[in-house]
């Protein structure tokens, strides 16, 4: 029996053409701790490669240098932290710098002379692609808004110490209170550095919105106040003051900073009221945090179910207020690194998984993500959705770049959000399916009728 032939697909050629070299100002620099190396095309200097110190007198020598040999635009790798004087001194002067990742410059011989020449090189033929960088005036906000961050974290290392103090001298204060840095928990703990030892006293300082009585609170604070255990606490009270007042600064630098910003054209005059429902548990919104980020982006993206004033600051101040440099939304996401990374080969999906990344705006929108568990919103309804099928971490990233879409739209459109409750989306859906239904029906010679009609003609 003759076997059958393999239809073969139609497939466009594509004419391959020669590399033509498109940057041909370009020049590559490998950054160091100590030393840099710079690579230009050959016909611009009898050396092509130097190498500079990264004292900032050398690295104005490199520059004057670069400018002699023409050079308009330099490749370099973002290597730690050493590249961002490199980066700020090159764009003073007007050359344009494009930022590579590591790890897609991997080789298996690596030098500091090949690196610089291997960036000069591809970055001639267009072969790299630059990481994104928001403007100046973003990135001043976004070092304060790191380092807020920071500062928060190390802060709440202070609070675990306390609570540890707390502990060997079995005060059990963090059971009574949900939060030992409330207004009661901080009344009772300086209280008790300055000397107040009495429980019957301390419970005294609890606040009326408090759900433990003073008696269960006397009796949490009743313990063995030793002298090793009360210089710890001492101690770790005043690290946590430090930092609380670091981070007052922080903020005060923020609202500086916010200030020197023109609001955007699409910006209303006032701020428009929020229509998120107030959910219990849940802080009330930093009306001027949300007025600074409503005055830089043309919309509210708080209104977006899940995303506070917090994440919306950490977004804006990674991403800017414009997001003019993904063409799509599926861009935006895959650069989150909340996109599907789909790895095709021979037509067939071999594997989906997401990229693993400690993005931080990725991580800002698994966070939004996560809070949406129990919210009876449409967005929490998609969560639960993904999370019947799949599982929660599943259902977080899923969740996290459809979020990632609506800011993405929201960012390139100046639109405000629309919420939908889960009872329309439950429409929606009905509506899918039944539209769905009928063209299977209509594929199949068959007809949908609805069940009263049926009753009405028996």
């Amino acid at each position: 029996m003759k076997p059958k032939p393999n239809k073969q697909r139609k497939v466009k050629a594509i004419n391959p053409k020669p590399l033509r070299p498109i940057n041909l100002n370009a020049a590559g620099i490998d950054v160091g701790a100590c030393e840099i190396w710079v690579a230009v095309p050959y016909d611009r200097d009898e050396n092509p490669v130097r190498s500079f110190p990264t004292f900032t007198p050398d690295l104005l020598d490199m520059v004057a240098w670069l400018l002699d040999c023409r050079i308009t635009t330099v490749a370099m790798e973002s290597t730690g932290v050493y590249w961002i004087p490199i980066y700020d001194i090159l764009e003073a002067y007007g050359i344009e710098v494009c930022l590579i990742d590591p790890r897609r410059m991997k080789s298996r011989k690596k030098t500091d002379i090949l690196d610089c020449q291997r960036l000069q090189q591809m970055h001639s033929y267009g072969q790299l692609d630059p990481s994104f960088r928001p403007p100046q005036s973003i990135r001043g906000i976004r070092t304060i808004v790191r380092q807020e961050e920071m500062l928060t974290k190390s802060r709440a290392r202070h609070i675990q110490h306390m609570q540890k103090a707390l502990h060997e001298m079995n005060i059990q204060l963090d059971i009574v209170l949900s939060d030992i840095t409330g207004q009661t928990g901080m009344h009772i703990i300086r209280a008790i550095v300055q000397g107040e030892h009495d429980p019957l006293v301390l419970s005294q300082f609890r606040d009326p919105r408090c759900k433990r009585s003073k008696e269960d609170i006397a009796k949490a604070l009743q313990g063995s106040y030793l002298d090793q255990h009360l210089f710890s606490l001492r101690q770790a009270l005043q690290l946590y003051d430090t930092y609380s007042e670091m981070i007052v600064e922080c903020e005060h630098k923020l609202e500086e900073l916010y200030e020197t910003f023109t609001p955007s054209e699409y910006c209303e005059q006032t701020l428009p009221a929020t229509a998120k429902p107030h959910r219990k548990g849940r802080k009330d919104p930093d009306e001027s945090l949300r007025l600074h980020l409503y005055h830089l982006c043309g919309t509210d993206i708080t209104e977006v179910d899940g995303i506070e004033c917090s994440i919306a600051q950490t977004i804006i101040t990674e991403t800017g207020p414009s997001v003019s440099a993904w063409p799509t939304a599926k861009h935006y996401g895959a650069w989150t690194t909340l996109a599907p990374n789909n790895r095709v080969s021979g037509g067939k999906v071999l594997s989906s998984d997401y990229h693993k990344s400690k993005h931080k705006v990725g991580q800002a929108y698994r966070n939004a993500a996560q809070s949406l568990a129990r919210s009876d919103c449409a967005l929490g309804a998609y969560y639960r959705k993904i999370q019947t099928r799949h599982g929660s971490a599943l259902a977080i990233k899923a969740t996290a770049y459809k979020l990632a879409r609506i800011v993405y739209t929201m960012l390139k459109t100046h639109t405000p959000y629309i919420r939908l409750d889960q009872y329309q989306i439950d429409l929606q859906y009905q509506d899918r399916t039944l539209r769905k239904l009928k063209r299977t029906a209509a594929e199949l010679n068959f007809q949908l009728v609805p069940i009263e009609s049926t009753a009405s003609q028996g």
